[in-house]
């Protein structure tokens, strides 16, 4: 799958559909709502009366992509991550990784996720939950920071040049582009990235990329590595590099990559 920079953060000015653009907006604001909202909350958030959004809401909700609660609170379905799934490679993404991260897990005693890219930011789809009863994960769904994680390091460091280059223009303040770009560096002369989880202390995240049939990066595949000190079993943190990256290369090969684009 070839990055395409016209999509990656160009907006287009000119067009108006606002019925649409209200329907978005309670898509994207109730993804933020996990114990959903009201009709009247989400007016009250988006600025809206509740004239406005009652029958799209209703609609959306006969759809199938909001459900109410008994509490009349509406929560995003997973028809969204379907949807992308079936429009998107994610499905035969999914397909290939399942079983070789089911095994990757049970390896290390490990859990392990599959994140992509989606415009300025990343998505994680698929996750294996370690065996074990301790480990850590993020669930399906999962808004990921390009910027500062693992796996976002290895999206942009392993993406075409100008796509990486326009995401790295929309860098939020506080992110310092010329370290960042620094590190993309090494992430692409070592060919993965491992550094401390921007999310929780006493995890080190390791991150490998994804290749599609052209060579181009389609995901990232990350081990958020919990460091047991109570004799639960597992491998090291460098046995477990390397049994990812041996996972990587296998799923990068289950999507068609050839070796010649590989080594190239």
């Amino acid at each position: 799958m070839a990055d395409n920079a016209d999509s990656t953060v160009i907006d287009r000015p000119g067009y108006s559909a606002p019925a649409l653009e209200k329907g978005l907006d309670v898509l994207e604001l109730l993804a933020t709502a996990r114990e959903g909202l009201t009709i009247s909350e989400i007016a009250a958030a988006l600025r809206l009366s509740i004239s406005q959004i009652f029958r799209m809401i209703v609609v959306m909700e006969r759809r199938g992509w909001l459900v109410r609660d008994p509490g009349d609170r509406y929560r995003v379905t997973y028809k969204v991550l379907d949807v992308a799934f079936r429009a998107t490679p994610a499905q035969e993404l999914a397909h290939v990784a399942t079983p070789r991260m089911y095994t990757l897990s049970h390896q290390i005693n490990q859990s392990c996720h599959l994140v992509v890219r989606q415009s300025a930011s990343a998505l994680a789809i698929v996750r294996q939950e370690s065996p074990g009863t301790i480990g850590f994960s993020l669930r399906p769904g999962t808004v990921v920071n390009l910027f500062v994680s693992s796996s976002g390091h290895v999206l942009l460091a392993f993406a075409d040049p100008a796509v990486a280059g326009l995401v790295l223009q929309s860098a939020p303040r506080g992110v310092n582009v010329k370290k960042l770009e620094t590190r993309l560096e090494l992430v692409r002369q070592q060919g993965y990235e491992s550094q401390d989880s921007a999310r929780v202390k006493g995890v080190r995240d390791i991150s490998y990329p994804i290749f599609g049939f052209d060579g181009s990066i389609i995901a990232a595949l990350t081990i958020p590595y919990v460091t047991f000190i109570d004799g639960t079993p597992g491998v090291s943190f460098e046995d477990a590099r390397k049994m990812l990256e041996s996972a990587a290369r296998s799923i990068s090969e289950g999507m068609g990559l050839q070796l010649q684009n590989a080594a190239g």
